[in-house]
């Protein structure tokens, strides 16, 4: 099912009309794995109006990989293609085939054929100098080893200066849930969001004529479950000593967020911590969170970063199934059980406040706002925490908002805990103290607000916004 991508088809879209720097161009398209790449690409291709190829690279030998490109190229068997000796002779037969025709060629999975022939991109850096860049052909590389693909625009890449455009595909948005689930109401995606995020792998792979419940007993926890192996398998081609990262990640999927309480839970040296954290990020599993009240002159060298896992189905995999996958002890029934008792918890700790922070951006784009944040995030310290904060540096404005995923309305009690305890508190840890910043509120609530509550949260000028709101807005995005 293809959902979305409306901003990625323009993009590529953009490449066949483009005439600078030629009509020839050199395009990266990376993204990690189920992102959805290979669909994406396909589908531009077919509809493009142009004739194209596809080839996805494999751990195969070279002379077995040049065979299969070039049998895909000309569209017969591979036992009826021309062999080659090296890819500077391919890539010659394939200017030589193509001559000034206007074409697709889409390789993908390019950092295995990198590996196994380390003249693969210096022969088609060759091959674009003397050949492509007069021609009418579009090359696209696609791959999902995000390190790999990142170090081809690098100043040491034989492709250094040579590419014409890129685009790393992020996971879709909160608003094509609807399209995956159009009967489940926005509490239900919300919460099929926390667990899984906006990959579209895993979207397709539940069922949208289930509820969220059923599709986590039969789909997700049952036994041969994609779900259950996908965390291992996306590490183990990632990564050399994929014990050690995981030990990381079931750290972090614990509630182990700082650098101290990660080492502690590894029994490993803090050095080596760092070493596996930068390579997680790099990977885009984990990401070092920083105060929104961090200026942007002190983020490189404050110390009170937290980490964090980037993808929702990995928050979810190391905070309920890893503690249990290998205890043969575990019933099904019971899992989902406890999975139940904690979900609310899980989904306002994480999805709830990651979508309440995206509506502050939405509303920011719209001009809705009354002021225009510089950035939008979150709040932590030693005095007080706040779930969304958005401030601009320059007018001295301030957004703070709380979130609450419980099963009751939003009692009075909360709108002036926010206002007359965590504000002063929050303020204190400005690097000014907090003087002469205008403030702002916001409430986001599952189970709507008292009106009691909405009377003091507007007396103040603040405003609270229920699921319904929140999901209007994004759907917008």
């Amino acid at each position: 099912m293809f959902v979305d991508r409306k901003a990625e088809l323009t993009f590529l879209n953009n490449l066949i009309q483009r005439r600078t720097p030629g009509p020839a161009q050199l395009v990266l398209l990376y993204g990690r794995r189920r992102v959805g790449k290979t669909e994406l690409l396909r589908k531009w291709a077919e509809e493009s109006g142009l004739t194209f190829t596809y080839w996805a690279a494999s751990k195969e030998s070279a002379t077995m990989q040049r065979n299969r490109f070039f049998a895909h190229l000309l569209g017969v068997s591979e036992g009826s293609a021309p062999a080659y000796g090296s890819w500077q002779e391919v890539w010659t037969a394939v200017a030589g085939n193509l001559q000034d025709r206007r074409h697709i060629l889409i390789l993908d999975e390019v950092p295995y054929a990198a590996e196994t022939d380390p003249a693969f991109l210096s022969a088609l850096q060759h091959a674009w100098d003397q050949h492509f860049q007069r021609s009418n052909l579009i090359i696209v590389l696609c791959g999902s080893h995000v390190r790999t693909m990142e170090t081809l625009m690098a100043r040491q890449s034989p492709l250094f200066g040579r590419m014409t455009g890129q685009w790393h595909l992020e996971p879709l948005p909160f608003s094509s849930l609807g399209e995956f689930f159009p009967t489940w109401d926005a509490e239900a995606r919300i919460a099929a969001y926390a667990m899984v995020g906006g990959i579209p792998a895993y979207l397709n792979w539940l069922d949208r004529n289930q509820n969220l419940v059923a599709n986590l007993r039969h789909v997700m926890v049952a036994p041969g479950s994609l779900f259950m192996a996908e965390p291992t398998l996306l590490l183990y081609d990632e990564v050399r000593e994929p014990a050690h990262y995981m030990a990381v990640l079931k750290a972090i999927g614990a509630g182990k967020h700082t650098l101290q309480e990660i080492s502690s839970f590894c029994f490993m040296p803090r050095t080596s911590i760092n070493t596996y954290l930068d390579t997680l990020q790099t990977l885009r599993l984990v990401e070092r969170r920083l105060p929104a009240t961090v200026r942007p002159a002190e983020r490189l060298r404050v110390r009170s970063g937290r980490y964090h896992l980037s993808d929702p189905y990995f928050r979810f995999f190391f905070r309920f199934l890893a503690p249990f996958q290998d205890d043969p002890l575990m019933q099904v029934e019971h899992l989902i059980s406890y999975i139940r008792q904690n979900l609310r918890a899980f989904v306002g700790g994480t999805a709830f406040e990651d979508l309440a922070r995206q509506w502050v951006l939405a509303q920011a784009r719209a001009e809705h706002l009354p002021f225009r944040p510089a950035v939008v995030g979150s709040h932590w310290s030693s005095r007080v925490q706040v779930d969304v904060v958005a401030l601009n540096w320059e007018t001295r404005e301030l957004l703070l908002g709380e979130c609450k995923w419980g099963d009751k309305p939003v009692e009075k009690q909360v709108v002036e805990d926010l206002m007359t305890k965590k504000t002063p508190l929050l303020l204190k840890d400005l690097w000014d103290g907090g003087e002469a910043w205008r403030l702002n509120y916001v409430i986001f609530g599952r189970k709507g607000i008292t009106p009691a509550a909405r009377t003091a949260l507007e007396n103040q000028g603040g405003i609270f916004v229920n699921v319904p709101l929140l999901d209007e807005v994004l759907g917008k995005e």
